[in-house]
């Protein structure tokens, strides 16, 4: 078992596991999450991070564990951890008939907020993602990286003490992405947010305060982003060229360099790329390589190191019908 640190931990998972007949799809998942922290779970389709969402929220019951909220137990499904907790879920779910304001009102009806309490949540809202100026607008017409930010703010609107998110960027274009993590870390410091949520993603990894790498159910490793990329040493060099598999033998007979295919492209680990780039085009035919790179690790390496596997693309996670309206 990885134990992870936490002093006091707001959000603890408790050996939670889910099998579905024969597969188990979470093993035992141990997690700790402390006040104010943004902890990912890193992983592709089929990892477990998808399952550990829909247990936390409610949309299917752990064969074994439990979930502890500032140190008490409590049922997945009990009213008191829904209060706690807002939930962005992968796809989108605003009502597309309603303005940006009336989402909003009915994200607060739907937790007991009304009245003048009401109100001012969904102006600060408003304003914390700064759409006060179109909060009358329907939000058929809004960009999707508007309405993400709304459905943020909508997850939010109750003052929750934790944010479980799924997949939160999916779809977003560069910018609609990096305003989104702006306004939830600036919803960190001015809310006092905790915030757990699932990435297959490894730009939006390196932007949590810790990462819960998870492959076929089980946590394999658990720190912060820096330190799970400082385990792969060195550059990563890669290389194009037709018969990857080829080039791999060539590599390690001509050279003495372990490298593997990935995604069609030999990738080797070496303590100084720049170094080696010469070397393995002198040793290798003219016209043999298409072209040669080389980078930083990234957290993508990380996982293949410690798994053998790509981060890949994710599915989306089943989660309740959008709400629908006539006119």
């Amino acid at each position: 078992m990885i134990a992870v640190p936490s002093a006091s931990p707001l959000l603890q998972l408790d050996g939670l596991t889910r099998r579905f007949q024969a597969r188990t799809a979470l093993d035992g998942l141990h997690l700790s999450v402390g006040a104010g922290e943004i902890v990912g779970l890193l992983g592709p389709n089929g990892a477990g991070k998808s399952t550990t969402f829909q247990l936390l929220a409610g949309l299917l019951a752990p064969d074994a564990g439990r979930v502890l909220f500032e140190g008490r137990p409590l049922a997945l499904k009990d009213p008191a951890l829904r209060q706690r907790m807002g939930i962005l879920f992968q796809r989108g779910s605003l009502d597309d008939l309603m303005s940006a304001r009336e989402n909003l009102r009915l994200g607060a009806r739907l937790y007991g907020l009304t009245g003048a309490r009401a109100e001012a949540r969904v102006e600060r809202m408003l304003g914390l993602i700064g759409l006060e100026a179109r909060g009358d607008e329907r939000v058929a017409t809004w960009s999707g990286g508007m309405r993400r930010r709304l459905e943020l703010a909508r997850a939010l609107v109750h003052e929750p003490r934790v944010l479980l998110m799924d997949e939160p960027s999916q779809g977003l274009d560069e910018a609609s992405f990096r305003a989104f993590w702006a306004h939830l870390h600036a919803l960190r410091e001015t809310e006092g947010l905790t915030v757990l949520l699932t990435t297959h993603r490894a730009d939006e990894a390196h932007l949590c305060d810790r990462l819960a790498v998870l492959d076929e159910g089980r946590l394999v490793a658990c720190d912060t982003p820096a330190a799970l990329a400082a385990r792969v040493g060195g550059d990563i060099l890669t290389l194009e060229a037709r018969e990857p598999e080829r080039l791999v033998v060539e590599l390690r007979e001509g050279l003495g360099l372990e490298g593997r295919v990935v995604e069609g492209r030999v990738q080797v680990e070496t303590e100084r790329g720049h170094a080696l780039v010469p070397r393995v085009v002198e040793a290798l035919p003219p016209g043999r390589l298409a072209s040669v790179s080389v980078r930083p690790p990234s957290l993508a390496d990380v996982f293949l190191q410690l798994t053998g596997r790509t981060l890949g693309v994710d599915a989306p996670t089943a989660e309740p019908s959008p709400r629908k309206r006539r006119r």
